[in-house]
C-alpha cells in the first residue's frame, strides 16, 4: 500500500499544534483546570467535531484524516477525555447530543475499563450503558496520572468504539513518544559527566537510536490502520492491534529511556519531563492493553487463510 497524507490533513494537525502550544503548555497540564484552554481551542479548530457528521455540526472526518492531529495531542499530554469524547462518543451517545460535542460543550468519558475523567464528564458511557452525571455507582481509582484521574464503573466495559479509540490513543502514545525523544536528545546534549556532554557516549547514542528506531516501526502501522478504518477494510481490527502494540512499546522505551538519560532528576515532579512519563503510562492500557491486542492479533493471523495452510 502506498499513500501520503494530503495537504488538508497535515493543515489540521498543523493547526492542532499551533493552538496547543499556546493553550496548552507543560504549565497548564501540569496546574490548570481540566480540561482547560486547550480544549475549547480544540473545538474551535474542529477536532472535536472531527468524527461528528456534518448534519450535526461536525466536519465528518475519518480516522486518515484526524491521525496526526491526535498525535500532536499526545505530544501536548492534553488533558481531559478527548480520545473519549471526540472519537468515540460520536459512535456510542444519542444523535440529539453529537452537535454538543462539535460545539465543545458536551464532555463524555467512555470505560476503557476505567473511566477517565469522569468528575468532568456531562455524561458516563460504559459499554452500551449511556448515563448521565451521578446516575452511575462509581468508585475512584488509583491513577498514575494525576492529570487523568480514573474511577471503576461496574458493567462490561465492551465498546463497538474500541478500534476507532484504541487507534487514536495509538496516535497519542505516538506523539508522547516523539515529544520523550524531543527531550532526551535535548537533555542528553546538555547534561555533562567526566568533563563531556553525555549525548557523546556511545551507550547513550544507542538507546537514543534505539527509541528512533521503535518510533520509526511503529509509525506506519498506526498510520496503516487509519487507513484500513477509513476504508472499512477487513482487517481493520488486526491493523488496530498491531498498531496499539508497537505504539505502546515504542512509547514505554522512549519514557524508559528519557528517564535514565535525566537521571533521578527525571522522577521528580520539579521537570515537565514527569508529565509526558505518567501520561504513557495511562494511555498503555487504556481501550485495550497489550494482552488484549496481542491475543486479538494472534487470532487474526492465525485465522488468515494465508496462515491456515501453514504447516
Amino acid at each position: 500500500m502506498r499513500f501520503s497524507f494530503t495537504e488538508d490533513q497535515r493543515a489540521l494537525a498543523g493547526a492542532v499544534r499551533e493552538v496547543l502550544e499556546k493553550t496548552c503548555p507543560p504549565e497548564a497540564v501540569r496546574s490548570g483546570p481540566r480540561p482547560g484552554p486547550g480544549w475549547r481551542a480544540l473545538a474551535e479548530v474542529g477536532l472535536l467535531g472531527a468524527h461528528v457528521p456534518e448534519q450535526y455540526g461536525g466536519l465528518g472526518l475519518t480516522p486518515l484524516d484526524t491521525v496526526l492531529a491526535f498525535e500532536e495531542t499526545g505530544r501536548c499530554a492534553v488533558p481531559g477525555p478527548l480520545v473519549e469524547t471526540a472519537v468515540a462518543a460520536p459512535l456510542l451517545v444519542p444523535a440529539a447530543r453529537l452537535a454538543e460535542i462539535a460545539a465543545g460543550t458536551l464532555v463524555v468519558s467512555v470505560a476503557s475499563p476505567y473511566l477517565p475523567d469522569a468528575d468532568l464528564a456531562d455524561l458516563h458511557v460504559v459499554g452500551a450503558l449511556v448515563a448521565p452525571h451521578g446516575e452511575l455507582d462509581l468508585t475512584p481509582h488509583p491513577s498514575v496520572d494525576a492529570t487523568r484521574p480514573l474511577t471503576a464503573a461496574p458493567g462490561d466495559w465492551t465498546s463497538p468504539a474500541l478500534d476507532h479509540a484504541a487507534l487514536a490513543t495509538a496516535a497519542q502514545l505516538l506523539g508522547l513518544g516523539r515529544r520523550l525523544q524531543e527531550e532526551a536528545v535535548g537533555y542528553a546534549g546538555q547534561r555533562r559527566q567526566f568533563g563531556k556532554v553525555i549525548g557523546s557516549f556511545q551507550a547513550v547514542k544507542h538507546q537514543l537510536a534505539d527509541v528512533a528506531v521503535a518510533l520509526e516501526f511503529a509509525a506506519p502501522l498506526v498510520y496503516r490502520a487509519a487507513y484500513a478504518l477509513a476504508h472499512d477494510a477487513p482487517g481493520a481490527a488486526r491493523d488496530v492491534s498491531a498498531a496499539k502494540l508497537a505504539a505502546s512499546r515504542a512509547a514505554h522505551r522512549a519514557a524508559r529511556t528519557a528517564l535514565q538519560v535525566h537521571g533521578a532528576i527525571g522522577y521528580t515532579d520539579e521537570l515537565d519531563l514527569r508529565l509526558w512519563l505518567n501520561r504513557v503510562w495511562a494511555l498503555r492500557p487504556a481501550w485495550g492493553d497489550d494482552g488484549l491486542h496481542r491475543a486479538r492479533l494472534r487470532a487474526a493471523l492465525l485465522e488468515s487463510p494465508a496462515t491456515a495452510r501453514l504447516p
